[in-house]
């Protein structure tokens, strides 16, 4: 068992989704997020009031599955992002769960 968690811009949810039916993950969770991308070089403290951070929508989904479903979706996503270039790919981790009940 294997739990997975996926973050997606707003616009490619659908894909997420067409990519977790072609893997045959059919059991999942999703919750709206607000992702932000700052200045690496700008000192966040100085500028707390700005508008110089970019909010984008985006999607976390997590779910716990079998390694053989995270491999296929994994790769599914690996040529999503490859043939769209996208500014923001599909991301993903896999973390071992020690113990569920």
């Amino acid at each position: 068992m294997k739990f997975l968690i996926i973050t997606s811009v707003k616009e490619h949810e659908k894909d997420v989704l067409n990519l977790f039916k072609k893997a045959k993950i059919t059991a999942f969770s999703d919750v709206d997020i607000n992702g932000f991308k700052t200045n690496s070089a700008e000192n966040l403290i100085d500028n707390w009031f700005s508008n110089s951070t970019d909010k984008i929508r985006s999607t976390l989904f997590f779910t716990f599955t079998e390694k053989e479903k995270i491999t296929v979706l994994l790769e599914a996503f690996k040529q999503f992002n490859q043939q769209k270039n996208l500014i923001n790919p599909l991301r993903a981790i896999v973390l071992d769960v020690a113990q569920f009940i």
